[in-house]
């Protein structure tokens, strides 16, 4: 029988003008939705804050050893629900909820510039976008140099590319918390699945193992 896999997802508190955030709201939805039997999913409400991410995410990845971190935000512009493809370094120049700002600007010294995510946003997109969900999918590869970019940025790293970043549109422009909801289990469930292709090499076809094994991680 096949392992439960573990997922977490996060949202975001209220932050600016956003004093409720679609992105925990859609989160709280999808946890109510549940991704099925055979997924542990835990969710969880970041704070807008540059310092709180630093030491929250390493605890989050360490205590739940999670297959796939799924981290949702809120953006004002997005008119879609947008998977972002990658993650960056510097440029965090906004001040966050405690009005403190980064000295370097950046997520990590020393770090690569961008981290890309393993998963193949382009093909979730095609995947949920032709399954008739009723809401619109897209893939960007600028995640706005904010909290979300910090915090994308910082778990890919700690997730050696094992997490993906999902913006939501305000509530109700166009989309409602459940249509988010619904869009969020669509998504990760086909994320999941793209991760879990070659664990599953690995851990039910132990007679391919070795060929696949370098591929894996």
């Amino acid at each position: 029988m096949a392992t439960k896999r573990t997922v977490i997802v996060t949202g975001f508190e209220p932050f600016g003008d956003h004093t409720v955030n679609a992105s925990w709201v859609a989160v709280q939805e999808l946890e109510r939705l549940g991704l099925g039997q055979s997924v542990d999913l835990y969710v969880c409400e970041v704070p807008v804050e540059y310092q709180a991410v630093q030491s929250l995410l390493p605890s989050l990845w360490k205590q739940h050893q999670p297959q796939l971190v799924v981290h949702v935000g809120v953006s004002g512009i997005a008119t879609t629900v947008t998977l972002e493809k990658c993650g960056h370094n510097h440029g965090y120049k906004r001040v966050d909820n405690c009005s403190f700002c980064p000295d370097s600007q950046c997520c990590m010294d020393g770090g690569p510039d961008c981290i890309d995510s393993v998963i193949d946003m382009d093909l979730v997109c095609k995947r949920v976008n032709s399954s008739r969900l009723g809401v619109a999918v897209s893939v960007s590869k600028d995640a706005g140099r904010y909290l979300c970019d910090y915090t994308y940025y910082t778990s890919l790293y700690l997730g050696k590319g094992r997490s993906a970043f999902v913006h939501v549109p305000p509530l109700e422009k166009p989309y409602s918390a459940q249509d988010l909801g619904r869009a969020l289990q669509a998504v990760v469930g086909e994320m999941l699945e793209l991760v879990g292709q070659s664990e599953d090499d690995d851990h039910d076809h132990h007679h391919y193992s070795h060929q696949h094994h370098q591929h894996a991680h």
